[in-house]
């Protein structure tokens, strides 16, 4: 059984970006809440993704488009659990720019996401186990499954 905020995520599937000059109101609507809310689906929106996903949940996020600000959100956890954010480092560790998803599954290279603005959509993808920062779960929820 799936925490309910990843049933969520796996409910928006195929959500993806609207060409340029349009937006997608999906998106758009995942924006708000956040600090980014009336911005269009071209604004980076994994962040706001995974904020509405723990909304629909009943879950409060760290209300914040930016990917890294999931770093100070919740419980740290040493070892990932499935639907536990996962936050990720852009180009630099060190840089401001991130990634955040929620995490399925790892192997010994890469691991696997479910995640909004990941190749334009909302979709499953991978990254290298070595930009991961941090995997975090909501502090309400008493203990990890």
């Amino acid at each position: 059984m799936h925490p309910p905020w990843l049933d969520v995520a796996f409910a928006e599937l195929g959500v993806a970006q609207a060409p340029v000059g349009q937006s997608n109101p999906r998106i758009t609507g995942y924006h708000e809440g956040t600090n980014i809310h009336g911005y269009d689906d071209k604004a980076s929106w994994c962040s706001s993704f995974v904020h509405w996903c723990f909304a629909q949940a009943g879950i409060v996020g760290t209300g914040s488009a930016l990917a890294r600000s999931w770093l100070n959100w919740g419980d740290a956890l040493s070892v990932p659990v499935q639907g536990c954010v996962a936050v990720l480092y852009r180009d630099d560790p060190e840089s401001w720019k991130g990634h955040v998803g929620f995490f399925l599954r790892e192997d010994e290279e890469y691991v696997y996401l479910l995640g909004g603005n990941q190749l334009g959509e909302v979709r499953e993808h991978f990254y290298p186990r070595r930009t991961v920062l941090a995997y975090r779960w909501p502090t309400e929820l008493l203990g990890v499954p």
